[in-house]
């Protein structure tokens, strides 16, 4: 399965971390595939992401997975940064290279495009605008992508604007900026619709946004998925919308990490969600 010399390692890296699904994802393909190797979180602090990652290669790690709040601080510590990350501004996986060089990707955007495609196969981003709520790091790989692959005006509404104006000066004219007390009504003409936000995740405050003027023509994505379906789907769905949700973009987005690691592309399906829902 792969030509490495000793059982390959692999993992997350963040803090907080212990809430990550990662581990039971890779773990679940591990097994499927009949992988020898291993997949585990590492809870790490910031001010010693460094030497950890240096370390990780000598102890048997082909690469990591890293999430909040080390995913704009590992780029500069990358010797390789794919365009795709660069573009970002953020990176959600390392590889550990043979030759000793350390190269940084982001497979958010590949994950989300991804995620659509599978469970909206009608799906057009050429057909429409986009319209986009919230402004965070998530926010950054779904623009990328949406104007990646046609999307032809991305219209964006975050509750600090500023946020959201320094993405219109960063992907250019293609973002339409709109107020957040305006957000309900950037959702009129939109044919893909994304909240990127925490809106509505247990835990955090609830999604507010109308959505009178959302086309039943729309479909309509969540990167929200605890809980897995979340009030803004379930309205989007009852006007007539095709939802998508969350946890896709989690599985897609692990899919091309795990073959650089591990030598194999993982399929996912209806068995891969079902081992992380445990069911």
């Amino acid at each position: 399965m792969t030509d490495h010399p000793r059982i390959p390692l692999a993992g997350v890296i963040g803090s907080p971390v212990a809430h990550s699904k990662s581990p039971k994802l890779h773990h679940h393909w591990l097994k499927t595939y009949g992988i020898r190797g291993h997949y585990v979180p590492m809870d790490v602090a910031q001010a010693d992401l460094k030497a950890v990652i240096a370390a990780l290669p000598k102890a048997g790690f082909v690469g990591c997975n890293v999430t909040i709040p080390h995913k704009e601080t590992v780029l500069a510590l990358a010797d390789v940064v794919t365009d795709r990350a660069a573009l970002i501004g953020a990176a959600n996986t390392l590889i550990f290279r043979k030759d000793g060089r350390l190269h940084a990707d982001n497979t958010d955007g590949y994950g989300f495009i991804a995620n659509l495609r599978q469970n909206a196969p009608s799906w057009t981003p050429e057909a429409g605008p986009a319209a986009v709520i919230g402004a965070g790091g998530a926010a950054r790989a779904v623009i990328a992508s949406l104007i990646e692959v046609g999307a032809p005006e991305i219209r964006l509404a975050n509750r600090t604007r500023a946020r959201a104006e320094a993405l219109r000066a960063e992907f250019g004219a293609k973002v339409v900026v709109s107020d957040w007390v305006q957000a309900g009504n950037m959702l009129d003409g939109a044919t893909t619709v994304v909240n990127t936000s925490s809106l509505g995740m247990e835990g955090k405050p609830e999604f507010r946004v109308p959505l009178d003027a959302l086309s039943p023509r729309a479909v309509v994505s969540d990167l929200v998925y605890t809980p897995l379906r979340t009030k803004f789907l379930d309205e989007a769905a009852a006007n007539g919308c095709v939802t998508v949700d969350g946890l896709g973009m989690l599985l897609h987005q692990a899919a091309p990490a795990f073959e650089r690691w591990f030598g194999i592309r993982p399929e996912v399906d209806d068995a891969t969600r079902a081992a992380i829902l445990g069911e």
